[in-house]
């Protein structure tokens, strides 16, 4: 497939590229894509905001992606208070026996350590628990008043053609009848499992369903206020409360701190109302009143990849391309992420700079990401489905307080899923077309653990220039070049390639002394996703390192 670029296509546009989809995803690459200078429009069928909870982690890499908009002081305002923990804890009932706790630091806690780093410390935005839709919010208004971007609310996609230099999609507004054509060069869907953009392109998802217990099959998730929960009956807060007796398992999660919570409970175990306050009251172990403010269906367990994340201009994005069990809360910020690597590629694409393939290379880099991230989660959940409550768990007796104390024992392993920094920064574009490679052996890598490589392909390691000045807050929108000391060789051959090309490019001088051992080399070019695309003491002939990079080979 081949892409012109809209410099050399003459064929008239509304918009560059149509994003259909306002969810975090579409409203994230919306919002890349303007700060890159690329103008989109933005089709959603909800008339505003949609407040129901989802996800609640944002994962360090997504954090970056964030601060790199600089969105990521206004995202860590939002969620659970400053001070509040994020404590994972498993209990019979929420008056009962606390069976085990992982704790884990506030969001307070997080800064503070985060402010106490070391020049090589590898992570400069710690995860952030918030649910989805607070976040959700502060992408939306920030859509709403960035000129770049066209925000069609209310708004329904009908579906596409493919012309000769670009894509036409089909419109109109929720209710009424008119149809509108909006042209575009690219059109991406990020419109969830249920895509219509996928669906239209003809492309399935492939994968499985998993067996993982609790975590698996049909469920039900509860949008619910509990005003007196954390202050009449909850001795000690924490984010998620699994609550685990004999023939009941459900999750709470707390929203806000203090009287909004998401309750997860399998389909089956509640058919209405009445049914849910019974449930919530046996699992609190008392009556609470409860105002019941939402309720969704959704499906646990999966573990499922598109076939295909791209035909011609038409490509997908976040649930859209991958569905996913929620242990280890991968699935959004894996959305993100995919957002991330298509921007920059659109970007070039879009003001000419780009190669025919760098589209392209969308696909080759990020289902092999969806196809780990998605087994990653499934992995992290196939030990809870081992779980086996005694019948005399609640039981005060000898044999009630050992059955407590072995599950509390089994329970302490579940704190795997909670540190998986491996997933969340050692994606690597391994055989990817658009990278170089060194030659240098592809190090090992583990779900858990991060080790920082500036081997091509992986993301750029980290350093701290100053106490408050991370590395990627000087990386350029576009690409650029470091060199790790004073004696490196110089940028101006490369500069100048790129220039006559117009591709962006800056050049950093990093004058700390672990830069060098920390990149193996004297230079790197870095990409605007800030993966590494090449590195070497000597460059290799400017114009074939940035045809490379760019996507001008196969």
């Amino acid at each position: 497939m081949t892409h012109p670029s809209s410099r050399d296509d003459q064929h008239p546009v509304d918009t560059p590229v149509v994003i259909v989809g306002a969810g975090p995803v579409g409203m994230f690459l919306a919002l890349d894509l303007a700060a890159k200078g690329v103008r989109s429009t933005v089709i959603e069928q909800n008339a505003s905001h949609r407040a129901y909870p989802k996800g609640n982690t944002h994962n360090a890499r997504t954090m970056e992606h964030y601060r790199r908009l600089g969105l990521a002081d206004a995202v860590r305002a939002v969620g659970l208070p400053p001070g509040y923990p994020t404590d994972v804890v498993y209990m019979t009932r929420l008056n009962g026996h606390e069976l085990h706790r992982l704790r884990m630091p506030s969001a307070a806690e997080k800064m503070v350590e985060a402010a106490a780093h070391s020049v090589t410390g590898q992570i400069p935005e710690p995860v952030h628990r918030a649910n989805q839709m607070y976040v959700e919010q502060v992408l939306f208004e920030h859509v709403q008043r960035t000129d770049e971007i066209t925000f069609r609310l209310g708004t329904e996609f009908l579906g596409f053609e493919e012309t000769c230099g670009g894509v036409n999609a089909r419109v109109r507004p929720v209710g009424g009848e008119t149809e509108e054509i909006v042209s575009c060069r690219y059109l991406v869907g990020c419109d969830g499992a249920h895509s219509r953009v996928r669906r239209q392109l003809g492309i399935s998802y492939a994968g499985s369903e998993e067996d993982l217990g609790f975590l698996s099959g049909p469920r039900h998730s509860k949008y619910l206020r509990i005003p007196d929960l954390l202050t009449d009956v909850i001795r000690a807060p924490a984010w998620q409360y699994w609550l685990l007796r004999p023939g009941r398992i459900a999750t709470l999660i707390s929203l806000n701190g203090r009287d909004e919570f998401r309750m997860s409970v399998i389909r089956g175990d509640v058919d209405s109302d009445e049914a849910l306050r019974e449930f919530i009251d046996d699992s609190v172990g008392e009556h609470v009143e409860v105002e019941i403010l939402g309720s969704q269906d959704w499906v646990a367990g999966l573990a499922l990849v598109a076939q295909r994340y791209q035909r011609g201009r038409v490509l997908i994005c976040g649930d859209a391309a991958h569905l996913f069990t929620p242990t280890g809360g991968f699935g959004m910020n894996t959305g993100i992420d995919d957002a991330a690597n298509l921007a920059w590629k659109l970007a070039g694409a879009v003001q000419g700079w780009a190669g025919p393939h760098l589209v392209d290379s969308f696909e080759a880099e990020r289902k092999p990401a969806g196809l780990r991230n998605t087994g990653a989660a499934v992995n992290l959940g196939r030990s809870v489905k081992d779980v086996t409550l005694d019948p005399d768990l609640e039981a005060d007796t000898p044999n009630g307080r050992e059955a407590r104390a072995e599950l509390g024992r089994f329970l302490e392993d579940q704190k795997e899923e909670f540190a998986s920094l491996g997933v969340q920064l050692g994606t690597r574009y391994e055989g990817s077309p658009i990278i170089w490679p060194d030659g240098t052996p592809e190090p090992e890598s583990s779900y858990d653990v991060y080790v920082p490589t500036a081997r091509p392909g992986a993301l750029a390691p980290h350093l701290w220039l100053s106490q408050s000045q991370s590395l990627f807050d000087v990386l350029g929108p576009g690409f650029t070049l470091l060199r790790t000391h004073s004696d490196a060789a110089s940028a101006e051959p490369l500069v100048a390639a790129a220039r006559r090309r117009g591709i962006p490019l800056a050049v950093v001088d990093l004058t700390l002394p672990q830069a060098p051992e920390l990149y193996g080399s004297d230079l790197a070019l870095i990409r605007p996703d800030q993966h590494v695309g090449w590195r070497g003491n000597e460059l290799p002939d400017p114009d074939d390192l940035l045809t490379r990079v760019t996507g001008g080979t196969v």
